[in-house]
């Protein structure tokens, strides 16, 4: 073989080898090849190998993996006119590479520019109280929001989690204030309902009391016994009205049956 021959096999060795290693693709399990073949739209192909045609059909790979997103800090002002940071996490997969493709230029920072309005305008909507409070449900709001305005990009929302609601010095005061406050105020009410409680039992029993003298008095000597039980010098306790008019009847009779008696003689 000559020396142009053996340059002619070289350089058609090496034409194969370029022609088949741009016509061989090899995909792995969570990867897809968007196909086009002259610019169009012809099919999704994977995983494993597959094969194309050179210069004439082209393939964008799509990973179909859970992707993470980071959003990063935001600006909110609650409906009460509260000031805060929000930052959150989304976590997102393609479902349809065809339409990750096709119809959104740059699907990762379509859905990160996309989430960071949808924390603001969801978060704007609620106070202060229930961005602390109830996070379950506004992660719930706007994964919904999310999932159904990325659906026409062939992306599914999965999860949304708020990380992070900074606020500053002054409020976090403010708040700590407040909660004292609420506290207090569920203590004057809960000695106010005992008070209420105490007063009605009390009428209750005067009103059972009234309707038995007998029981009047059995209470009073077991005041009575209470008393005499404590280590108290001085003793004051209330005298019944009624046994005093009968000790006052029986000294009259007494006095009066010693003035009719003839006086005894002097010695």
């Amino acid at each position: 073989m000559d020396i142009n021959g053996l340059i002619f096999f070289v350089v058609l060795a090496a034409l194969l080898l370029a022609f088949l290693s741009s016509a061989i693709r090899i995909l792995r399990e969570y990867e897809r090849g968007v196909v086009f073949t002259l610019g169009r739209y012809t099919g999704v192909k994977g995983p494993g190998l597959i094969i194309i045609i050179p210069f004439i059909q082209q393939m964008v790979r799509v990973d179909l993996r859970t992707l993470v997103l980071d959003v990063p800090g935001q600006d909110v002002i609650s409906q009460d006119n509260v000031s805060v940071r929000v930052n959150a996490v989304i976590y997102f997969r393609v479902i349809d590479p065809d339409k990750a493709t096709i119809q959104v230029e740059n699907f990762m920072q379509a859905t990160s520019e996309l989430s960071q309005t949808t924390l603001r305008s969801v978060l704007g909507k609620h106070d202060l109280d229930e961005m602390l409070s109830e996070r379950d449900k506004l992660n719930d709001d706007i994964q919904e929001i999310l999932d159904s305005q990325t659906e026409a990009w062939g992306i599914k929302v999965q999860n949304v989690e708020i990380k992070h609601v900074d606020i500053n010095e002054s409020m976090i005061r403010a708040i700590a204030r407040q909660a004292e406050a609420e506290r207090e105020r569920r203590a004057k009410i809960i000695h106010a309902e005992g008070e209420q409680q105490a007063a009605a039992k009390l009428l209750e029993a005067a009103e059972i009391l009234a309707r038995s003298p007998q029981a009047m008095q059995l209470r009073y000597l077991s005041t009575l016994q209470n008393i005499a039980g404590e280590r108290n010098s001085t003793i004051v306790f209330p005298f019944p009205t009624d046994i005093a008019h009968i000790m006052s009847s029986v000294a009259r009779s007494i006095e009066a049956q010693t003035a009719g008696q003839p006086q005894p003689p002097a010695s």
